[in-house]
């Protein structure tokens, strides 16, 4: 360590990073590749008066998440692809409840239980639609170890902000990557804590929200009463399925996103503005991408990188006006084709959308992005 530097590891950073962002609560199960954000949790946490528990599954893990959030600290849990998977149905809950928390998906071949040591980027559109129902999500993907630093922080701020749970999704190859980061404790303004009740407690109903959809939370201690259900609820937290209620419920929830999008969003481009080629990609995948647009632009093919930081929501607006003016665009990604479903959606009409899938435990290397793109404008 020199100078604030240290070599970390990209699960290392993301414990490091929540943390700094005030992750008091920490409940999981071990499993590859994820495996080492419980260890240096069971590290740090004690440290700065903590709580880590081993739960007995990645169910419980959830559900213990949940409940600390609600009993007013910052948590998180983190897993891989299976763990995910079982995860979903207390991710539901805390969606209706509006706990907000963390989750992080280190991404591994599947499906079941796959190839444990190796990366993948198969659980892009788990994370999206994993649970069931309508529901609203943001999903965050860094791709250096730094941004895992960076973006773990983030999560935090957005899901006490927003009132959601947020997922940070990066695969085995950014977890196990080793990397120099500057870990200084963030800016004030990047450490975001919830907004408590303060009406009389008579007057507060615990999902009452005014213009930004987002209602205040009963302080544990201080008086309040509040129901909690994963029903559909009124403001006063009770079951109803009246549909007017429900509607207005729901209508809520998803506006929450729309509403914030300038909050939520952000976006990496590079070299995009003159664009014959548009290369979209997100984590390890966008490192090889941008080595492409590199060698691509070196040989006088006008390439540039758009990669979605905020997986979801996904940047629409951002993109299309950035789409406008290419030829082609091209999707690399470790899979058999998920965010390639939804540039198709979004693309341009006449713009040709190319897919490039590698789902063998491999990355996909710069090599291939070069060749691919070089097809496509000719």
């Amino acid at each position: 360590m020199t100078d604030g530097l240290r070599n970390l590891q990209g699960n290392a950073a993301c414990a490091l990073g929540a943390i700094a962002a005030g992750c008091r609560f920490y409940a999981g199960y071990p499993i590859t590749p994820s495996s080492e954000i419980a260890e240096w949790m069971a590290a740090e946490l004690p440290r700065v008066e903590g709580v880590f528990i081993q739960m007995e599954d990645e169910i419980a893990s959830m559900a213990a998440v949940v409940g600390a959030s609600l009993g007013g600290m910052k948590a998180m849990t983190a897993t891989s692809g299976p763990g995910f998977s079982l995860k979903q149905e207390n991710l539901g809950y805390a969606i209706m409840v509006e706990a907000p928390c963390v989750v992080v998906d280190v991404m591994r071949g599947g499906p079941s239980t796959g190839m444990p040591t190796r990366p993948s980027q198969g659980d892009l559109m788990q994370a999206r639609w994993g649970t069931h129902g309508d529901h609203p999500i943001v999903v965050l993907a860094p791709h250096t170890v730094a941004e895992i630093y960076t973006e773990t922080i983030r999560a935090f701020a957005l899901a006490e902000r927003l009132r959601l749970p947020v997922v940070l999704l990066y695969d085995e190859t950014l977890g196990h990557l080793v990397e120099t980061v500057a870990t200084e404790p963030p800016p004030p303004e990047a450490v975001v804590e919830r907004r408590w009740a303060e009406v009389p407690r008579e007057a507060y109903r615990p999902y009452a929200a005014g213009e930004d959809l987002i209602p205040a939370m009963a302080r544990p201690g201080d008086g309040y009463r509040a129901h909690t259900t994963g029903l559909t609820h009124d403001e006063r937290g009770f079951p109803t399925q009246e549909p007017a209620q429900v509607a207005a419920l729901l209508d809520r929830l998803l506006g929450k996103l729309d509403r914030h999008r300038p909050l939520i969003e952000r976006v990496e481009t590079v070299e995009a503005a003159d664009a014959d080629v548009l290369i979209v990609a997100v984590g390890i995948t966008a490192r090889a991408a941008r080595a492409a647009v590199r060698e691509l632009r070196r040989t006088g093919v006008k390439a540039g990188l758009f990669r979605p930081v905020t997986l979801w929501p996904f940047p629409e607006g951002r993109f299309r006006r950035q789409a406008e003016s290419a030829r082609a665009i091209l999707v690399p990604e470790m899979n058999a084709g998920q965010l390639v479903l939804e540039i198709e959606r979004l693309a341009p009409d006449g713009v040709r959308v190319r897919g490039l899938p590698r789902y063998d435990g491999e990355p996909v290397a710069p090599d291939a992005i070069v060749a691919a793109a070089r097809e496509l404008v000719g």
